[in-house]
């Protein structure tokens, strides 16, 4: 007769217990990775500092991206000595023209004097000014999109000893994506160059003007050709539209006017999976998609007007207007009542510095 083994409580609870820290640590880690980690110094500094970067492109002419990728460089992301307690994120030397605020800090050389600044502002402003001497005139031949060839520019330059300085440069542009911000101060540098241009020439008045479209608030070109029956205009946006009448649904229009069935819902910003869409009589009805941004800055949203209304009246998408003003079903219109058209509104509702900087502190 086999031998049999007695039946043990305490190897079946410690086993138990073995497995139990088991799972236990193991969903330890599984909780620890799914946890968001916290933002990087250099992406604390980027988030900070990327406006000031794209309003210098702007005016000045240096991709954002260098500036950005030069000050997280210089100043370890805003916390090193010479950046926290004199402002200055470009360890720029005071040179024989400095007559500002000095202060001593041990570099190449023990003591060396490089220059102090009341902010950080201060300090990405004199970046850009010193960055225009003749030394480095040859930089701005170069594509401000170019950001390998100006950074070793910059090193070809003198601005930096360290042999390495143009590779650490791009790898800081490429690891934080600093190239988007080039992409900014293009379109910003753009708008200040447009910006007295289209004031002109929201300035001139027409005077004839359909009174549907005066009640539509679009204030379009004159009546540029037809389609059939249908008078065509241009909105101020220049997006090509007709307005509504009496009987017309989606599905019947795309007919008439040779479009294919989903375009004028996709343009209009309608969802066809409701069914056949009957616009009321004078609805604007766009025959082109609609843009991103509006002509003008803001859009004063009228009582009880839903955004729709608002995207159709400014010709700019809704996916456009929620993104920018930071839209939600909890918050569907602005609190204020305007809307911006044309920039992304911060987290406190405002447009970004660099706009009320170059705009007017009361845009």
């Amino acid at each position: 007769m086999p031998a049999s083994f007695p039946f043990s409580w305490s190897k079946m609870l410690s086993t138990l217990i073995v497995w139990m820290l088991a799972w236990m640590a193991l969903g330890m880690c599984f909780v620890a990775h799914a946890q968001p980690q916290a933002p990087s110094a250099p992406e604390q500094y980027i988030a900070a500092w990327s406006d000031e970067a794209v309003y210098q492109m702007a005016v000045h002419g240096i991709p954002a991206s260098i500036t950005l990728a030069q000050a997280i460089l210089e100043s370890g992301s805003g916390q090193s000595e010479l950046a926290a307690k004199s402002n200055n994120h470009f360890g720029i030397k005071c040179h024989s023209d400095w007559d500002g605020e000095r202060v001593y800090h041990d570099d190449d050389r023990r003591g060396e004097c490089f220059r102090s600044y009341d902010n950080a502002s201060e300090s990405f402003h004199d970046h850009s000014e010193f960055l225009k001497r003749s030394r480095y005139a040859v930089l701005f031949e170069l594509k401000p999109t170019d950001y390998v060839r100006w950074a070793k520019g910059l090193k070809k330059c003198g601005y930096a000893t360290n042999p390495k300085y143009a590779h650490l440069l791009i790898d800081l542009i490429e690891r934080y994506d600093l190239d988007q911000y080039d992409e900014q101060g293009l379109a910003l540098q753009a708008d200040r160059e447009a910006f007295a241009a289209a004031e002109a020439a929201q300035a001139t008045a027409r005077n004839e003007v359909l009174e549907t479209v005066q009640n539509k608030g679009l204030n379009p070109a004159k009546s540029a050709s037809t389609i059939g029956r249908r008078s065509v205009q241009t909105s101020e946006n220049y997006i090509r539209y007709i307005l509504a009448e009496p009987g017309d649904t989606y599905d019947a229009l795309a007919v008439e006017l040779d479009l294919m069935g989903w375009q004028l819902y996709r343009y209009n910003d309608i969802d066809r999976k409701n069914g056949t869409y009957t616009p009321r009589v004078g609805e604007v009805i766009y025959l082109q998609p609609k843009r991103n941004r509006g002509r003008t800055l803001w859009l004063e949203m009228r009582p009880e007007e839903t955004i729709w209304e608002a995207s159709q009246r400014s010709g700019v998408s809704v996916k456009s207007l929620v993104r920018k003003n930071r839209l939600t079903p909890e918050s569907p219109r602005p609190a204020n009542g305007k809307l911006s058209l044309q920039w992304r509104l911060t987290q406190e509702g405002k447009l970004p510095n660099w706009v009320r900087t170059f705009r007017g502190p009361n845009s």
